[in-house]
């Protein structure tokens, strides 16, 4: 008999609005996630989100299965041998097979029996065979964070045609995937901008798997471009997504959480440069140090207090190079950071900033660290600052 008493989110990631390009429709496409569970479990549950979407959207299918099944001494003896086993188990919606999003809003899926063995990967595979408005997802890199799309119907199928299929880090609409499990699994959130939509949640989960401690999943809820005060409404930087106050309270729904990880402000900071430069990006965009810290307190902490959680803040990255580099933005970059590292309201600071930044020169990166940018870090960086996360978060 097993232990299992209670729900955990054991994968997650925000929905924020789509790159605007040319093409903003899909039809007869199936969309597959593989989705690595760190909790072994007997039931799974799915979010499903269009909560950017101005259309309303019609899964028309989907599907779970184990991506890593081995074939079953019955199939061995069978006609397919060949054939490695693939079990799909529909997803349905109030019992239903399909479901119809409003614009706006997120959804939860039944409750469905799977069995699963922590280390396994499921695959959540989704179809949709009429016009669909791709508004709602978001771009996230790492190790552990890339699914396929094909053309046509294969939600069902383990291999994906090669010629009909690509590979894509857009996650669209999946939002939450939770499994039911033993007590002592809890989550943690990682909250922030492209610099956490990138590698570092994943191997964070990578490092604690490979720690031993296997008992916290690593969520993550960021959003490349987003801000804490501001949001654009023009479609050139409309993927940028929400602003905080709009997105935290929706992005922290997540089962079983112990705690978040806030690394957010640096957009606030880098973005405005005037209207003569960028009719979007006014100066009068441009935060004191004081509003960040008003903006952490008041949109984070708070709520994040409400829920029951403990609260670690996440200093900001050097920017030393960035093309609206200046010494303003970095006096308030360290200025935030000086809070970030010493204010009560935390239960500790994640230095991302020390484990980075050169030894004889804070305002830019270490050797080895820089992506490029001058902004955003290279693959041996984001394995840094997952190493910079307290252990005490893990266990």
């Amino acid at each position: 008999m097993s232990n299992y008493s209670k729900w955990v989110a054991a994968w997650g990631n925000a929905t924020s609005i789509t790159d605007r390009t040319a093409a903003v429709y899909a039809k007869d496409i199936t969309l597959r996630y593989p989705i690595r569970i760190c909790f072994s479990g007997s039931k799974l549950r799915f979010r499903f989100s269009n909560l950017t979407g101005t259309e309303p959207v019609t899964i028309t299918s989907a599907f779970a299965a184990k991506s890593d099944s081995e074939q079953s001494p019955a199939s061995q003896t069978s006609q397919n041998a060949s054939a490695p086993v693939y079990n799909p188990v529909s997803i349905t919606f109030n019992g239903s097979a399909s479901v119809t999003m409003a614009p706006g809003k997120e959804i939860d899926s039944d409750e469905i029996s799977f069995d699963v063995t922590a280390g396994e990967t499921v695959d959540v595979s989704l179809y949709f065979a009429n016009y669909t408005q791709m508004n709602a997802g978001t771009l996230i890199t790492g190790p552990l964070s890339s699914g396929k799309y094909s053309y046509g119907n294969f939600a069902t199928v383990r291999d994906l045609p090669a010629d009909l299929t690509r590979n894509t880090n857009w996650f669209y609409f999946l939002n939450t995937v939770d499994i039911f499990t033993e007590e002592k699994n809890h989550a943690l959130v990682c909250f922030g901008d492209s610099i956490t939509a990138q590698d570092w949640p994943d191997y964070l989960s990578l490092r604690a798997w490979d720690a031993g401690f296997r008992n916290v999943s690593i969520i993550r809820r960021a959003v490349s471009g987003t801000r804490i005060l501001r949001e654009y409404n023009c479609i050139t930087y409309a993927a940028y997504g929400l602003k905080g106050a709009t997105r935290f309270p929706i992005e922290m729904n997540v089962a079983g959480a112990s705690a978040v990880i806030i690394q957010h402000g640096i957009n606030d900071i880098i973005h405005p440069v005037g209207v003569e430069v960028n009719k979007f990006r006014p100066w009068s965009d441009m935060p004191t140090t004081q509003d960040l810290i008003d903006g952490v307190q008041k949109i984070y902490v708070e709520y994040a207090r409400k829920l029951g959680l403990k609260v670690y803040s996440g200093t900001l990255l050097p920017i030393l190079g960035w093309r609206t580099y200046n010494e303003n933005r970095d006096v308030i970059r360290n200025e935030f950071n000086a809070w970030l590292r010493t204010a009560k309201d935390f239960d500790g600071c994640v230095d991302f900033d020390v484990a980075v930044r050169d030894a004889q020169d804070s305002r830019k990166f270490g050797p080895g660290f820089d992506s490029g940018d001058h902004l955003h870090p290279s693959a041996a960086a984001y394995k840094a600052m997952a190493e910079a996360v307290p252990e005490e978060l893990l266990k």
